[in-house]
């Protein structure tokens, strides 16, 4: 005897009698039609070109890190004089271009990195969705368009690694997510406020603002006064969400506060500034080394790196490989004595690093301000958490102008939303999480599409 059923679509199906398939002997022609053109408008709706969707698979995450450093070069970095070397007649001799394992590589410009070869991933095949810098910094940072239905409460990825990754931290006295060197940016979204960035411009002088003017002592007389005075009003709001959260909120101040081991995370001499290159990012990235060294609960370390919209002097002044000063060699002092310093500690096995801007710059010759304008094609720099170093993820043609070859599975340039998914993945995150927490009720995916499974990470990192 058949038994029939039907499915969520409004097909009818029918199991025929001693066989495990279902077939359908009469479909309903308006219910064909309706999820034809249903599919066919979200096709033409969502951010894709064909042969860019497969079929849906089930997540398996590296899990090879426990942190991360993510480095934000605002302004969009040229690829073609950085991550994408290539070489013409514009190029300065004192980048001493060469290839290394078959990469293209400028050892002039960047030396410190040269150093720290061995440990570094290039992706080439990565393309931006915009050239506006806003937008694009924005898009990179929470994985999606910022002006889809669900960017106004979608968080930063760094507050869904604090989410996911901060509980498990055996001492939570720090936040989960620190964004170093930038005065704001996006948030938590819709996530509670503990996971909101916690922002810091580290100079070396210890955390600022965490010590109340009067002694510790006093405070504390002061401050159990206060809680005594207010405990029947506490009692009476405990059941209040609110409370509760502004509670954990005040905890996790106090935490911080006339705290030896938190000030010393942020306490540095000015041999160690020098040794980081004696800059803002230089000192962002020492913080970056002592946060992971005290494991104090932070997981994602955001740092922004400002100074790559170079639209005039490109060679000149911000990419100028002979002055020390430039921007160039500031981020290559910085971060190649970071990557090394991560390495002599132990601590770069686990954490991965990624550094990239919002888009690229305009290839060959520099424009008639001897700078370069934005432009539709990238790359980024990747190393740590056990991402097998000495090659590049993907190429371009000979100008830089398109992917060559992706390099990765997917077959397709590399996108925010598959950085946003790799990141997941090496945290041991499951990119296809999809949350029915949030205030619309339609269900927040950390990677957009998640159940379409149009964005994945690009797991060639490893090898």
């Amino acid at each position: 005897m058949s038994t029939s059923a039907k499915d969520r679509f409004g097909f009818d199906w029918t199991r025929i009698p001693g066989q495990k398939f279902w077939r359908a002997p009469h479909l309903n022609r308006r219910v064909i039609f309706r999820h034809m053109a249903a599919g066919v408008g979200g096709y033409f709706l969502l951010p894709q070109r064909p042969g860019e969707r497969i079929a849906h698979a089930a997540a398996t995450t590296k899990a090879t890190a426990d942190s991360c450093i993510f480095v934000m070069m605002n302004g969009g970095p040229s690829h073609i004089d950085t991550f994408d070397l290539k070489v013409g007649p514009w190029l300065p001799a004192n980048y001493q271009a060469t290839t290394m394992d078959g990469v293209s590589w400028a050892p002039g410009l960047l030396p410190k990195l040269t150093e720290q070869f061995d440990n570094i991933a290039l992706m080439r095949s990565v393309k931006p969705w915009n050239t506006a810098h806003g937008l694009a910094q924005t898009w990179l940072q929470i994985g999606r368009n910022p002006i889809s239905g669900l960017a106004r409460i979608a968080p930063h990825i760094g507050s869904v690694v604090s989410l996911e990754l901060g509980p498990k931290s055996a001492d939570q006295t720090l936040p989960g997510f620190l964004s170093l060197n930038a005065g704001g940016g996006p948030g938590q979204g819709y996530l509670s406020p503990e996971h909101a960035p916690f922002y810091v411009s580290p100079g070396g002088g210890g955390l600022g603002n965490t010590n109340h003017f009067d002694p510790q002592a006093t405070f504390e007389r002061r401050y159990n006064l206060l809680m005594d005075l207010d405990a029947e009003t506490r009692a009476a709001q405990a059941p209040s969400a609110a409370a509760a959260e502004t509670a954990r909120w005040n905890d996790s101040a106090r935490r911080l506060m006339y705290n030896a081991e938190v000030n010393r995370i942020f306490t540095f001499d000015a041999a160690e500034r020098l040794r980081y290159g004696n800059t803002g990012f230089g000192n962002a990235c020492i913080t970056a080394r002592n946060l992971l060294k005290a494991k104090k609960g932070t997981r994602f370390i955001q740092i922004t790196a400002g100074g790559w919209d170079m639209h005039a002097n490109i060679y000149g002044g911000g990419l100028n490989a002979g002055n020390v000063n430039s921007v160039g060699r500031q981020f290559d002092s910085a971060l190649g004595t970071l990557l090394a310093d991560l390495k002599a500690d132990g601590l770069l096995d686990r954490t991965l690093v990624l550094a990239m801007g919002e888009f690229g710059r305009t290839l060959g010759t520099p424009n008639a301000q001897a700078g370069r304008d934005h432009f539709m094609q990238q790359a980024a720099l990747v190393a740590g958490a056990g991402v097998r170093g000495r090659r590049a993820i993907g190429s371009t043609d000979e100008r830089g102008a398109n992917t060559a070859e992706p390099g990765w599975y997917r077959d397709r340039d590399i996108r925010a939303e598959d950085i946003e998914a790799t990141i997941y993945s090496a945290l041991g995150i499951d990119w296809t999480t999809i949350r029915r927490d949030d205030p619309t009720g339609r269900g927040f995916e950390y990677v957009p599409f998640a159940d379409r499974d149009l964005y994945g990470p690009v797991h060639e990192l490893w090898g």
